[in-house]
């Protein structure tokens, strides 16, 4: 099917120009925080009812979330995907209008701002990463949709009838959009997932095992779509013609994800 008509630019102000990119990240945010404020209130969900901070608090961390989101997923970027050509052009480092964003980078961003706040209000670290594990699909949803718009990171040539010929493919060939796909599993399912753990199974009460859900349920869905996610032109396949650094990068994710459930279970127990 033809690429849809969508403009990547959301809209213009004079010499300001805003991006479906940039404002996946700030809704991201802003909604994480809203959805989180609600989590937080809810001092029932927690154990021993105290949730990792106040709720009015977590306006002050939606700041350094995006800070942490911004500065690690930048750097995961140029140490995982492309540091050759950064290391030969480090003012390029900076560029951030120019894209490169790593997702994992980003993620260890945001848990080290996240640990930093929650032993800032002496609240529990684990039940603090809980709470990002419960909101940090909304981001992921709809950075994936930006990067739909984008026409960006599409997958391998399909014959299935959802294939999608984007304007950006030289070949123009009909492509899985394993952007949608990754914004379903990795945003809608596991957030849904997630929401019935805490909110109807008491996940929350039971420090880390959230957080290990979250690492579990989307390095699984990220490993699945990297199969038919073209990899990074400058990386390429890893071995095999078919292992990726996306994989390599979520598999501590599922195996420190599982861990922390287990070890939840076991406490909790």
């Amino acid at each position: 099917m033809p690429f849809p008509p969508l403009d990547p630019i959301a809209f213009a102000l004079g010499p300001v120009v805003v991006r479906w990119y940039a404002l996946g990240y700030l809704i991201g945010v802003l909604g994480g925080a809203a959805y989180a404020a609600s989590l937080l209130k809810n001092t029932a969900l927690w154990a021993g009812a105290r949730p990792p901070f106040p709720a009015p608090a977590i306006w002050d961390f939606a700041f350094w979330a995006m800070l942490g989101i911004v500065v690690g997923g930048r750097a995961g970027y140029v140490l995982f995907y492309n540091l050759p050509h950064y290391l030969a052009a480090p003012g390029e480092i900076f560029a951030l209008w120019d894209g490169g964003m790593s997702f994992h980078g980003g993620l260890i961003g945001i848990i080290l701002a996240m640990l930093a706040f929650t032993r800032s209000h002496k609240g529990r670290l684990l039940s603090g990463l809980d709470l990002l594990g419960a909101v940090g699909t909304i981001g992921i949803f709809l950075v994936r949709i930006a990067n739909f718009i984008n026409a960006e990171l599409y997958g391998a040539p399909t014959t299935l009838p959802w294939g999608v010929i984007f304007p950006t493919d030289p070949l123009m060939t009909p492509r899985h959009p394993s952007q949608l796909y990754e914004a379903a599993l990795e945003g809608l399912l596991l957030f849904l997932i997630i929401r019935l753990a805490t909110n109807r199974f008491g996940a929350l009460k039971r420090p880390g095992f959230v957080a290990g859900l979250f690492g579990v349920g989307y390095g699984l869905g990220r490993i699945a779509v990297e199969f038919v996610r073209l990899p990074d032109p400058q990386v390429g396949y890893l071995a095999g013609g078919w292992l990726t650094l996306g994989m390599v990068l979520s598999l501590p994710m599922v195996a420190v994800g599982l861990w922390l459930m287990l070890r939840a279970r076991r406490i909790a127990s």
